[in-house]
């Protein structure tokens, strides 16, 4: 098949990538939690969220009723 990788090619990291983008895509779904996510990555709730936060996946979640709440 072409395109995939052999195994030869592929780098240490992969495991931990492919843990985050199932953590990842499973936190963005709201099927599992950010803490749970985290735990799913082997890494710290606060370094998950800041990673979701830089591939592009929105951390919170407030209604606009909610967001003016916040900012009164």
């Amino acid at each position: 098949m072409a395109g995939l990788p052999s195994p030869a090619e592929l780098t240490d990291g992969f495991a931990d990538e492919a843990r985050f983008l199932l953590a990842l895509k499973l936190f963005e779904q709201g099927r599992i939690s950010s803490g749970k996510a985290a735990v799913l990555c082997g890494i710290g709730r606060v370094a998950f969220l800041l990673a979701a936060s830089r591939a592009g996946v929105p951390v919170v979640d407030l209604s606009s009723d909610d967001l003016d709440d916040e900012f009164a």
